[in-house]
């Protein structure tokens, strides 16, 4: 997708003669110009390439990830770890039908996304054998360090992803974005050191609120101010007024696959956005028992999709439960949006609600069903 180390593995293929095709999938992470630029940069240096569109795939995936509430330490959005999903599941079959017997990734020796690449890799497509180069000392010896992978990246004239390069790093997706740096790193540097890739800070968003009405069906978001129901189109329009009025930011210290601890930075302004009108929805809609049930399989679901375990048993029996909880669950919230804050102004609730109206009766009558 553009990202510094998966180039920078391309070229190390190249230099050994390895026979090779590249598959540039466009998730969302940048506008098509700038996708084509990539591509256009790879058939230059003599590769083969293939631009696969799986925006749609993305985006049905964020709306799992919002229906699930599939969050991880901190309450991020899992964006980085779906996509890898998306990733292998759309890629690898089309991989196998194109003849290839290897898939090869970017993903540095250890981190999580080795382990998500290699847990899917083995569940969708176990014919193919996963090439992690990372770990191969011929590529660490070509590749020490992320500057030698950018000399390299820039002699080649390859297009590098505007958010990667030797100091920093950028993983995105329709989805959201995640954030990485030696720099940022550190605990003790300030989050605002970082450059968000799509969105405004707070201060910086306009004097005036803005209204957004999201309406929710059958515990899916069908629609975001007038977007309709295509996941894809909501996702963009709840992007849009989530990182104009700067909404988005999670700075958080998680706990890895691996054991270790690491900061991490998550940029999600649509998923931040949505997510206070679903939160208002699911007070409204779920009892006492169901409302704790469906927290703790969406916390078991946030660490299966962290993990790379989204298509094993225990994570679709926990979609099921979900599923079976938010049958008639919708309705439409309002919210004024407004320097980082989203407020709800108005809730319609659809289906039979008990709500309690006691206090202006005097204790007379106690309860209405609230309908749309």
């Amino acid at each position: 997708m553009g990202g510094l180390s998966s180039l920078a593995v391309g070229i190390w293929l190249h230099e050994l003669s390895a026979p090779t095709k590249h598959y540039v999938a466009d998730i969302g992470q940048s506008d098509r110009a700038e996708l084509d630029a990539l591509v256009s940069s790879l058939r230059a240096f003599g590769a083969e390439v293939v631009l696969v569109d799986l925006r749609s795939s993305m985006a049905a995936v964020a709306s799992d990830l919002l229906r699930y509430r599939a969050r991880h330490d901190g309450g991020y959005w899992n964006t980085t770890g779906a996509a890898r999903f998306v990733l292998v599941n759309e890629l690898a079959p089309l991989m196998r039908e194109d003849g290839c017997r290897v898939l090869a990734h970017g993903c540095v020796g250890g981190g999580n996304d080795q382990r998500r690449f290699a847990r899917y890799s083995a569940q969708v497509a176990p014919e193919l054998t996963v090439l992690e180069p990372w770990t191969d000392p011929r590529a660490l010896e070509r590749f020490p360090d992320r500057a030698a992978m950018t000399e390299a990246v820039v002699r080649h004239g390859l297009r590098l992803d505007p958010g990667s390069g030797t100091e920093r790093s950028t993983d995105a997706n329709l989805a959201g974005a995640s954030h990485e740096s030696a720099e940022l790193e550190d605990l003790d540097t300030p989050v605002t050191r970082l450059d968000p890739r799509w969105s405004r800070w707070p201060e910086q968003a306009p004097a005036e609120p803005e209204t957004v009405t999201i309406t929710f069906r059958d515990g899916r978001v069908v629609d975001v101010d007038g977007s309709g129901p295509d996941p894809v189109d909501w996702m963009a329009r709840a992007n849009e007024v989530g990182a104009r009025q700067g909404v988005w930011l999670r700075d958080v210290v998680e706990r890895r696959i691996i054991g270790t601890v690491c900061r991490g930075i998550y940029e999600a302004p649509g998923l931040e956005l949505l997510e206070r009108a679903w939160t208002r929805i699911l007070q409204a809609c779920l009892d006492a028992a169901g409302r704790e049930l469906y927290d703790r399989l969406g916390a078991a679901l946030g660490a299966a999709m962290y993990e790379g375990r989204w298509l094993e048993p225990a994570a679709r029996a926990a979609r099921d439960g979900v599923d079976r909880l938010l049958d008639e669950v919708g309705g439409s919230v309002t919210l004024s949006v407004h320097r980082g804050i989203a407020r709800v102004e108005r809730v319609k609730v659809a289906g039979g609600v008990v709500q309690q109206t006691r206090f202006g009766s005097g204790g007379n009558r106690w309860s209405r069903v609230a309908t749309v």
